[in-house]
Parts: C-alpha cells; sequence; structure tokens
C-alpha cells in the first residue's frame, strides 16, 4: 500500500485541508472535526483502498483504516492537510463540540466522565463473573457451589471478590478523579472528595434502609442542626455534583490567591466547603433522586417486563447512533450500585452480538473483498462489545443489516426481561458478557445470545443474496 497515496486521496475526498478543524487518530480510525462533513464525497472515500469505512458520531468524522495502517496513512496525512502529528483525541473531541448543541454536549460530558473509568469496572466485572463460576450453585453440583464441594477454593473465591469488589466499593473516588478532571479542577482533590463519601466511619449506604427502620442512623449535631453520617457507596448523583461543586470553588480561588499561598488554602478550604455542603444538602437531595430513579426503572420493569424489554433492546442500537447510550452507563452503574445487580446491561451486551451478526452476514453474502474484509473485523469488533464500525461502516450503510439487527434484539430483550435476567455487573458488552451475568440466569441469557446470533444473520444474508447490493 503506498501510504502517501492513501492520505491524498483521503484528503481530497473529505474536502481538503481547509475542511479540517482538528485531527488525531486512535488504534484503528483516524478521528478528524470537519468544517463541513456535507462536503465529504463518501463515494470516493468508500472506493479508497485503505479505507474499510467510515461513520460521524459526536461532531467527529471517523475513518476506518485498520490497526498498524492508521499510523503510517497518518504520517503521510498530518503534513499534507498541515496539522501536528501532536494533535490529541481531546483537540478534536473541543473542535467537535462547537457543533454541539447543549443536549449532546451534555452527553458528551457524561460519556467524557465515565469512559475512562470503564476498564476499570468491565474488569472488576469479569473479575465477578470468575466468582460467580466458584461460588454459584447448580453450575457443576445439584444445590451446590464449586466451592462447597471443593473447599480448599473458598479463599481463592473470597481473594477474588476483594480484588473484584474494589472498584465499586470505592466508586466514588474513581467519579470524583474522572469528573473533576474534566470539569477542569485537580484530579487528586476529586479523588479526595469521593473517597470522603464512602469513608469507614460513615454509615454504609448498603445498610442505611435498615438504620431507617431501627431508628439507628447515625448523625452529626452541627451547632443544633442535625446532620445524617451516611456514605454514598454505589451512588453517581452525588459525587458528580460535589465534584463540579468543587471543581468551581477551586477555580475561583486559584484565581484569586497568590501562588505562593495556593497550597495552604485552595485545597482545604476547597474539600471543606464542598464536603459539608455535600453531608447537608447535595448527598441527601442526590441520593433521593437517585433512588426515585432506579425505584421507578424497577417498579417499569416489575410490572412491564416485557414491554420494556422490547423497547430497550430495540432501541439501544439507535441510541449508539446518537451517543446517548452513554447516559445509561451511569443508569446501570446506579442500578449495581444500589440493588446489587442490573436488568438493563444484558440488553446492551445482545444488542452488540446483533449488530455484529448483521455485519458478518455481509461478510458472507459480499462478493467484494474489501466489503467482506470490512463485515468480518468489525463483526468481531462489535461481538467484544464495540459496535461503532459496524453500525456505520456496514450495517446503516445498506440499512436493511441495521434494521434485522435492532428488530432481533428487541425480541432477545423482551425474552431476557421476561425471565428477569440481570447482571451483577458491567462486564464486556459482547459475547464474553455471558460471565456478568448472574449465573442462575445463564440459560436465558444464552437463549438470547442464539436469538441475536441467529435472526440478524440469516435475516441480513438472505436479503442480501436477494437484493444482490453487496
Amino acid at each position: 500500500m503506498n501510504h502517501k497515496q492513501s492520505a491524498e486521496e483521503i484528503l481530497e475526498a473529505i474536502g481538503g485541508k481547509d475542511n479540517i478543524s482538528a485531527a488525531t487518530h486512535c488504534v484503528t480510525r483516524l478521528r478528524l472535526a470537519l468544517v463541513d462533513e456535507g462536503i465529504v464525497d463518501q463515494e470516493r472515500l468508500d472506493n479508497i483502498d485503505a479505507v474499510k469505512g467510515s461513520f460521524s458520531t459526536n461532531g467527529q468524522f471517523q475513518i476506518v483504516i485498520g490497526q498498524g495502517t492508521v499510523d503510517k496513512v497518518y504520517k503521510e496525512f498530518a503534513p499534507l492537510a498541515g496539522i501536528s502529528e501532536e494533535q490529541t483525541k481531546e483537540d478534536v473531541k473541543d473542535a467537535s463540540a462547537e457543533k454541539m448543541n447543549p443536549l449532546q454536549r451534555a452527553i458528551k460530558t457524561l460519556a467524557d466522565i465515565f469512559i475512562p473509568i470503564l476498564p476499570a469496572i468491565v474488569t472488576a466485572g469479569l473479575l465477578l463473573g470468575i466468582n460467580n463460576i466458584l461460588t454459584a450453585e447448580d453450575i457443576f453440583f445439584d444445590g451446590q457451589a464449586l466451592i462447597d464441594v471443593y473447599p480448599q477454593w473458598a479463599d481463592f473465591a473470597n481473594m477474588i471478590i476483594v480484588i473484584a469488589n474494589t472498584a465499586f466499593v470505592f466508586l466514588p473516588g474513581l467519579i470524583g478523579w474522572s469528573a473533576v478532571k474534566k470539569f477542569g479542577g485537580s484530579p487528586i482533590l476529586g479523588i479526595v472528595i469521593g473517597l470522603v463519601l464512602v469513608h469507614p466511619d460513615l454509615l454504609n449506604a448498603w445498610g442505611y434502609g435498615d438504620a431507617v427502620q431501627n431508628n439507628s442512623v447515625p448523625t452529626w449535631n452541627l451547632f443544633g442542626l442535625e446532620v445524617e453520617k451516611i456514605g454514598y457507596q454505589g451512588q453517581v448523583l452525588p459525587v458528580l455534583v460535589a465534584s463540579y461543586l468543587l471543581t468551581k470553588i477551586e477555580l475561583f480561588l486559584r484565581n484569586r490567591i497568590p501562588d505562593n499561598i495556593q497550597l495552604l488554602f485552595v485545597g482545604p478550604i476547597s474539600l471543606l466547603v464542598t464536603g459539608f455542603l455535600t453531608f447537608i444538602i447535595i448527598g441527601p437531595v442526590t441520593f433521593q433522586v437517585g433512588n426515585w430513579i432506579t425505584d421507578g426503572l424497577v417498579a417499569t420493569f416489575d410490572t412491564f417486563a416485557w414491554l420494556g424489554g422490547l423497547i430497550y433492546g430495540g432501541l439501544y442500537g439507535v441510541l449508539v447512533i446518537t451517543g446517548m447510550h452513554h447516559t445509561f452507563l451511569a443508569v446501570d452503574i446506579q442500578l449495581v450500585g444500589s440493588t446489587g445487580t442490573t436488568f438493563l446491561w444484558p440488553m446492551l451486551a445482545l444488542s452488540n452480538i446483533a449488530q455484529g451478526s448483521a455485519a458478518f452476514a455481509i461478510w458472507r453474502a459480499s462478493k467484494n473483498d474489501k466489503l467482506k474484509g470490512l463485515g468480518f473485523s468489525t463483526g468481531i469488533s462489535a461481538w467484544l462489545g464495540i459496535t461503532e464500525p459496524a453500525l456505520f461502516g456496514v450495517n446503516l450503510r445498506f440499512k436493511y443489516p441495521f434494521i434485522f439487527a435492532i428488530a432481533s434484539s428487541a425480541i432477545a430483550g423482551l425474552y431476557i426481561s421476561a425471565q428477569g435476567v440481570v447482571a451483577s455487573s458491567i462486564g464486556v458488552g459482547g459475547v464474553p458478557g455471558i460471565f456478568s451475568i448472574v449465573a442462575e440466569y445463564w440459560i436465558d441469557f444464552a437463549i438470547g445470545m442464539v436469538i441475536v446470533i441467529v435472526l440478524p444473520f440469516v435475516g441480513t444474508y438472505l436479503y442480501a443474496k436477494r437484493k444482490k447490493d453487496v
């Protein structure tokens, strides 16, 4: 492959260097903030040998090239486009954010906060899956868990659960770090305010309900003001609001206190003011709001489980197109923190598998070598939880694969919701996701997997052969 020629062809197809606000690349894709995406010559771009697909999301135009190759193409592309090779994803995000409406900006903010901590949460989910295999009954032996039959494995399982649970026990610390970093403050103060909310001297949030019934909730007496001395384990909203307030106070003080004494005043004042306001106002209010959201979702799915599964399972692929799926990551985390499980995440995993299956069908049905390669590679990616390449590079391009995929995931969502399938944590949103499902629901989830593997593949393949457009 002539990488310089590929770079020149890509630059011409997207409208030249004057149409580029910022550019960078990730492992497989060029990530561009374009002045006007409407002038991109899509047909010309698709016919470039180096290009395996392209899509637009959250104000960014992304061109799929492939691992390894994208580095070489970008090295030639950067000087041709008149941009620095040192530009980062943040530069592209900042440039693309200018074209977003307020709702898109809010969704982007949530995504920028939760995506950096996702590896820790997904890792914890996989480890919890291993713990499920060791401790759940009826997997290998009737009425018994593996550690019941082989007790020498009990401490091994216990060590796994300690390691796995850490990300969830100290979740406010992770969110505090990421949120304050996003808002422009000092990340270390974000970690501290997050950990303040789960300090061991506080009543654990998971024991709050029992303490209320027993009238034993501990309190502080602040000059006559009674403040409940409770923690916020597993809660999302309290630390998000506290992080925003902390950042605003810190930046306000940094702009008004001389540099040589900032260490003495900025951190202590920011943490004290934020801490007091969080325990007195922010925590109780957002804790209640979070519980209302959780209770409302749980009640809805308890009453209309099949309908909720049908709608969410079918719409999740549409949410990915708009970027709104990031908002539900916070909801999943809140559900796990409040109830110990989530009924939404299993449908996410099945939706991703469905999109991958539709892409695999194009791979099998197509006679075009480039399209076959794109269908196969993006199908694998979707089955491992990353659906954007399959969505924008294959399924939406031909439309009917996307329709078969969302219809199949709606059917699968209906089934698993009716069966009460839940996940103990957030894991890899694809085929490996079964390890994050509560063990007693593995068979039902596996049936859902069969639905989203077979139906999109067969439907897309037969329609593609009939239409003969691939």
